[in-house]
This record gives C-alpha cells, sequence and structure tokens, in this order.
C-alpha cells in the first residue's frame, strides 16, 4: 500500500491549552465540530469523533502542547485494521496559538479528500468557535 504525509499549519485566536482543551476533550470536540465525540484524556485512551466516523488511540499526550494519536475513518475503502498518525504541536504565537498538524501514512487515494477535510471539519469551525464572544 503506498501512502502519503501531509503537513498544515493553522493559527487560532486562544491559548495552547484552549485549543488542546478544544480537541482532547469531548464536550469541546463537539461544540466546535457540531457532532458527537467521546475522548479519552489519557494516553493508551480511545476516542471517536464525528459521530464516530473518526475513530482511534492516543499515542501520546503533552497537556496543552502535542498529541500524537493512531487514526482512522469508518470508510470501506480504508484497509482494514490500519491506522495513519496523527500529530498536532501548539504553539504560542502572538495572539493565539500556531497548530503544525502532520496526518503520516495516510493511504494515497484518501490523501486529497483528508488535507481538505482538515482544513474544512477541524481548523475553520475551530477558528470560528474561538472568534465567538465569550459567555
Amino acid at each position: 500500500m503506498k501512502t502519503r504525509t501531509f503537513h498544515q499549519t493553522a493559527t487560532f485566536p486562544a491559548t495552547p491549552l484552549e485549543v488542546y482543551t478544544a480537541l482532547m476533550t469531548s464536550r469541546g470536540h463537539a461544540a466546535f465540530t457540531g457532532a458527537a465525540a467521546r475522548i479519552s484524556p489519557k494516553v493508551g485512551g480511545t476516542f471517536t469523533a464525528w459521530d464516530g466516523y473518526i475513530h482511534g488511540k492516543n499515542l501520546e499526550l503533552v497537556r496543552g502542547k502535542r498529541i500524537v494519536q493512531a487514526w482512522r475513518p469508518s470508510e470501506e475503502s480504508w484497509p482494514a485494521d490500519y491506522y495513519s498518525t496523527v500529530t498536532f504541536v501548539l504553539e504560542p504565537t502572538r495572539g493565539g496559538t500556531r497548530l503544525r498538524f502532520t496526518h503520516a501514512g495516510v493511504p494515497t487515494e484518501h490523501a486529497g479528500h483528508l488535507a481538505d477535510g482538515w482544513k474544512k471539519s477541524y481548523w475553520t469551525p475551530l477558528r470560528t468557535y474561538f472568534d465567538r464572544p465569550k459567555k
């Protein structure tokens, strides 16, 4: 199987800890995506997102700084029992957080739509979530 790795960078008007919390809590993740999520906050714990479409396991967690997960979608064309690896690195920057993202080991036929999907389904709604007035 041929695979690809892609990298993306996004910035958010929030602290690294706020971005980490949005990504790594069931409530935060559901709030910015609008879809159900169940996320363990522990290394070795499992997660599901997007109403069960995405699932995997937490490989490395450094609160407010780094998330590494074994990741797979629920698609018939995705290889059985195969997990790619996603890495989120959070860095403070003027006015917020710079997120450096890597998705490694993506089957080549899925790379294009997943690269677009991260932008459309994660970075844009996460930025909108943090742009909202705080209650």
